[in-house]
């Protein structure tokens, strides 16, 4: 949302006051201007912001361990440099579940460096909430996306900033819900709505491509020495060779997600090890129909990290030209036999 308002800004400078387009080095000039402003300028603000709010965050956390046993006191850091409106602030004690930390918990404003203590109720008087909220409303003025809590809200900066509108507050599609309808919602169909849009849908093709690289990372290059392994394993009526698959690997990939609380993407490599040292378990039949060529399922458990975990190895029947092909490969990692 920065940058389409850094472009907004950058682009009608390529026409000059009167229509006329300008020399190169002088639209480079301004659009240096524009991106010394926002990039450097704005930048300094926005990062203290943002690190103030997460400090914050994660104090609010903490506070909230110890439920209503403190009150929370305003503080400042009591120097020269603390705007009159906030040395107001300072000293304001009420409980945690207080509405006036809803909207005025720090920080307060650009560069703002005040904070939130815990304090024994015992200690310190409570403040009057209707005089900490008109000296918070003081604090803030205008501005206010300031009127957020980092904590409550789970996230460093609010909804509403300075590069987005006050209906995002309530938007579902600047909140990241894609299926959302901006008019079903109420919400003008203004240029920067559909710019939230089309970064909303960005953001989502990014995500799920850098979770397509990792998997083919991790598949064709991380796993891919296991398609060379084979290792002899007992079952009741003999021994099979347990193998790798592409289709079985591409599966216990996703076992790292789901599966198995013990199995991590790191252990993907070793699984190899494992197989090796695991003992016969049990076996079953198919529960269901299914779409590929695997018939039975034969369970080996295996030690890691403390914990036990189990190898499901399918055994896939493949007809080629009339002739059955029988091969035995690791498909699965779960945490228990279903």
């Amino acid at each position: 949302m920065k940058a389409f308002h850094e472009l907004n800004e950058s682009f009608p400078s390529l026409l000059d006051p009167d229509g006329n387009r300008k020399p190169f080095e002088r639209f480079l000039n301004d659009v240096r201007a524009v991106d010394e402003t926002y990039n450097a300028n704005y930048l300094r603000s926005e990062y203290n912001f943002i690190h103030a709010s997460a400090s914050m965050a994660a104090k609010w956390e903490l506070y909230a361990e110890d439920g209503d046993r403190y009150n929370l006191q305003y503080r400042t850091a009591g120097d020269d440099r603390v705007r009159p409106e906030h040395a107001a602030l300072d000293g304001v004690t009420l409980p945690m579940d207080d509405p006036f930390w809803e909207e005025y918990y720090v920080p307060n404003g650009w560069n703002c460096r005040c904070s939130v203590v815990q304090v024994r109720k015992s200690k310190y008087p409570t403040t009057d909430h209707d005089e900490a909220m008109r000296l918070g409303q003081l604090a803030i003025g205008q501005y206010d996306m300031f009127r957020f809590n980092s904590g409550k809200q789970q996230k460093a900066v609010p909804d509403y900033n300075p590069y987005t509108i006050r209906q995002c507050r309530t938007c579902p599609t600047a909140k990241g819900d894609g299926k959302a309808n901006l008019a079903s919602e109420g919400i003008a169909n203004t240029q920067l709505c559909e710019a939230c849009r089309f970064f909303r849908e960005c953001a989502g093709d990014l995500e799920k491509s850098q979770s397509a690289i990792q998997r083919k990372h991790y598949v064709d290059k991380e796993m891919a020495p296991l398609l060379r392994v084979k290792h002899e394993k007992p079952i009741p009526d003999g021994y099979i060779k347990v193998g790798f698959t592409k289709y079985g690997n591409k599966h216990l990939y996703s076992d790292t997600y789901g599966r198995s609380a013990v199995l991590q993407k790191e252990d993907l490599r070793n699984l190899g090890d494992l197989l090796k040292r695991s003992s016969y378990e049990d076996d079953a039949q198919l529960s269901h129909e299914r779409n590929d060529n695997i018939t039975h399922f034969y369970y080996y458990s295996v030690r890691l990290r403390s914990n036990t975990v189990y190898l499901n190895v399918a055994k896939e029947e493949e007809n080629r030209n009339g002739q059955i092909r029988i091969t035995y490969y690791l498909y699965s990692v779960t945490d228990s036999i279903r």
